[in-house]
């Protein structure tokens, strides 16, 4: 791949990067559609190696604000959830997989964009960390369903909880994938070029999250997230 090709991987991940750390969720809704457009070596496994370090610092430092009540009901969720995903993975063609992630980002940008809520409860829960640990698992893009639970709570509530959940469900899906030899030293390698780029993002993010209006930041997501989804869709019509 070209120095260029990997300067735009670089500016895509650590713009990512800095959305999900003033918000809470998008690095993968962004930089999974778009650098699969690149190049499909650059996603979407690294982005389960990259998008780990980064839940854990953001879960880290806003830790006081963690909901934990219900919090393993998501977990016990992406269990089943994994297993699914690698299902998934074994039967389906990578064009399929291309459609699936482009389909999954699409619909959460309609969720999302349309307002439309979920009532926490441990079923609801429960039904979200199935749908987050297979879509995490199949394209590492399984923060939009636990977005969609928490997307009436505080901007620090769900920064926060969604980043201790990110944590132990990136862990699980990375468990998962290298289990069935879905995860191997190519992608360790796109990742570790990848992690300065998401290092930077969370410093930016730091100083820019009390200050930048969330509300323009969600659009930004959602724009770019239908564009790359629909053009990721397209590219799998057309192949």
């Amino acid at each position: 791949m070209s120095p260029i090709l990997w300067l735009v991987a670089f500016a895509v991940t650590l713009g990512a990067a800095v959305v999900q750390g003033t918000v809470g969720v998008g690095f993968a809704m962004i930089s999974v559609p778009i650098l699969l457009l690149i190049d499909p070596q650059l996603a979407p496994e690294p982005q389960l190696l990259t998008a780990l370090p980064l839940s854990i610092l953001i879960a880290w430092r806003e830790r006081s604000s963690i909901e934990l009540h219900g919090f393993w009901w998501i977990i016990v969720g992406r269990v089943p959830g994994a297993i699914i995903g690698v299902t998934l993975l074994a039967i389906a063609s990578q064009t399929v997989l291309d459609m699936f992630t482009g389909i999954v980002v699409l619909a959460a940008v309609g969720a999302i964009a349309t307002g439309f809520h979920v009532r926490r409860t441990r079923t609801t829960k429960f039904i979200t960390g199935v749908t987050s640990g297979t879509t995490g698992v199949v394209a590492s893009i399984g923060g939009p369903p636990i977005a969609l639970l928490y997307s009436s709570a505080e901007a620090t509530t769900i920064r926060s909880t969604l980043a201790a959940v990110f944590t132990l469900g990136l862990s699980l899906s990375i468990v998962f994938r290298l289990g069935t030899g879905h995860l191997d030293g190519a992608d360790l390698r796109v990742a570790v070029v990848l992690l300065p780029a998401v290092g930077l993002g969370y410093v930016v993010s730091t100083l820019v999250k009390d200050r930048v209006p969330v509300e323009r930041v969600r659009v930004a997501i959602l724009v770019l997230s239908a564009l790359a989804a629909s053009a990721l869709i397209l590219r799998g019509l057309i192949t």
